[in-house]
């Protein structure tokens, strides 16, 4: 009986209600998506917090590292302050490569990709889910950063333009994350070397994105090219808006570097949709999801 009452109820003409005919399409099933797949990395945070305190304190010991050796050479007091701000921005980076750019190579290991193309909702909801679950565990631990190496060194900022200051940090999240949404399709295309990719660029990325020095510092063409990384040119932004002489060390104005930012996220989030669009026909059509004939 009770099986029974938990049927959908039927017209007389035998067609099923308005309320369970009714199926969520367009934005509404989009940010359904986007919430469902991030509820198990914000819940999935709070289960292991012994993961905060390693995320918090590893980062710091290269921070200290970076200080002292500045502080040893006698180097501008304002170098403190970029490695401080570039040891917070690590997190950011190392969530990109990790859990997103990754997470659709190590889906299909596990089995779940063929799941999730399958169901209704588009693959960019998904990533974009697993990115703002992740997010929230990476804001604490770059807040987290900032306050114990500000305390430790004792850094003082000078923020003028607060709201400039939030576009940059807004604009350089928006990129960096979509530019993750497309190196998880191209992974996945690429097979078995996502792994390797993720362990080979990691360091080159560091440095030439500036994470501990500005990357004024560098050749202007190699500083040029590594504009590509969002992190680059918002990581020379916030520096110049946080501190009194930041505009010293600056590679281009705010103003050109919030342009960037803005055409970088378009840029990335137009091929991150083009790229999974493909990877869903290729899929859908062929059987497989890698480039590599079997």
């Amino acid at each position: 009986m009770g099986n029974e009452d938990n049927r959908p109820q039927t017209t007389e003409d035998g067609q099923l209600s308005a309320v369970h005919r009714q199926k969520n399409t367009g934005w509404r099933l989009f940010w359904q998506s986007v919430i469902a797949r991030s509820y198990p990395r914000i819940i999935g945070q709070q289960r292991e917090k012994s993961w905060m305190f390693f995320d918090v304190i590893m980062p710091l010991g290269s921070v200290i590292a970076y200080v002292l050796v500045y502080r040893a050479l006698k180097a501008p007091e304002e170098y403190v302050g970029f490695v401080v701000i570039g040891g917070a921005m690590t997190a950011f980076w190392m969530n990109v490569l990790w859990s997103m750019s990754s997470q659709l190579y190590w889906e299909k290991e596990q089995g779940n990709l063929a799941l999730y193309i399958m169901a209704p909702n588009s693959m960019m909801s998904i990533l974009l889910g697993m990115a703002l679950g992740g997010m929230v565990a990476t804001i604490l631990r770059a807040v987290a950063i900032i306050l114990l190496g500000s305390l430790m060194f004792d850094v003082h900022y000078a923020v003028i333009n607060p709201f400039e200051l939030f576009a940059v940090f807004s604009l350089s999240m928006v990129a960096l994350y979509g530019m993750g949404m497309v190196f998880a399709s191209a992974f996945l295309l690429f097979g078995r070397e996502a792994w390797a990719v993720s362990d080979m660029v990691q360091e080159p990325v560091n440095l030439v994105s500036g994470f501990y020095f500005p990357i004024k510092s560098l050749p202007f063409w190699v500083a040029a090219a590594a504009s590509v990384i969002p992190l680059t040119l918002g990581m020379d932004a916030m520096r110049q808006l946080a501190f009194p002489s930041g505009f010293k060390f600056g590679f281009l104005s705010t103003r050109l570097e919030i342009i960037a930012l803005a055409v970088l996220s378009v840029a990335f989030l137009v091929g991150a949709k083009l790229l999974l669009d493909y990877t869903e026909k290729l899929a859908i059509r062929e059987g497989r999801v890698t480039e590599a004939r079997r």
